[in-house]
């Protein structure tokens, strides 16, 4: 029992650093601004369902697929730096504007019910719950401690991205709209900065490896 403990431990920890909760919490805060607490909660839950979906896949048959579709983790940093980019640029750029022609047309509940349609699952669950980084550490946590240390780790991180996506909100909406909306304009900054270092990232390791 120790013994397996010390496995866990070991398994949890890189792919807790990969996750890296504390960075991504405030990208979360920034794109659920305008929602309301019931209709976070059902994204955060279809986010993490996509993101556990996502590393189980990656755990039983990431090599298999990898090698099947001729992709590397690096097509992977490149890609999905690219979807984050664009979402990122989007956001700084012609956010406020959105979210007015939404106010003026008298739909705002539609716009976001529409906007927020693929949101859980990229990008919140892919790739910033599980990205390149959480997958290749889940790869390498399978081939140094087996499967069940890295399943149970997998639902582990999951579970504490829950708990901190749930409540993070919450006590941010004590600040007040405007420290939320100036939040939400850094995490949309910090998303893009994110994104040019996946692509670079990517790029680097095609170079490296070829």
């Amino acid at each position: 029992m120790a013994i397996f403990f010390q496995t866990l431990v070991a398994a949890f920890l890189p792919l807790f650093v990969a996750i890296n909760i504390p960075g991504i919490l405030p990208l979360f805060i920034g794109m659920t601004e305008t929602m309301d607490r019931p209709t976070r909660q059902v994204l955060l839950v279809r986010a993490l369902a996509a993101a556990f979906i996502l590393a189980v896949l990656m755990l039983f048959a990431g090599e298999v697929i990898f090698r099947t579709l001729g992709i590397t983790v690096n097509d992977l940093r490149v890609g999905g730096g690219l979807i984050l980019l664009v979402i990122a640029i989007t956001d700084l750029a012609f956010g406020d504007l959105k979210k007015r022609r939404t106010q003026v047309n008298g739909k705002k509940a539609e716009a976001i019910t529409k906007d927020t349609t693929d949101l859980p699952i990229v990008p919140l669950g892919i790739p910033l719950i599980i990205g390149p980084g959480a997958i290749t550490t889940i790869l390498v946590a399978e081939q140094q401690f087996g499967y069940p240390p890295t399943l149970l780790s997998i639902a582990l991180n999951m579970g504490l991205v829950f708990i901190a996506f749930s409540f993070g909100p919450t006590l941010l909406r004590y600040a007040g709209p405007s420290t939320s909306k100036a939040i939400a304009k850094v995490a949309s900054l910090f998303l893009a900065a994110i994104s040019v270092a996946m692509i670079r990232g990517g790029i680097m390791g095609m170079l490296a490896a070829g």
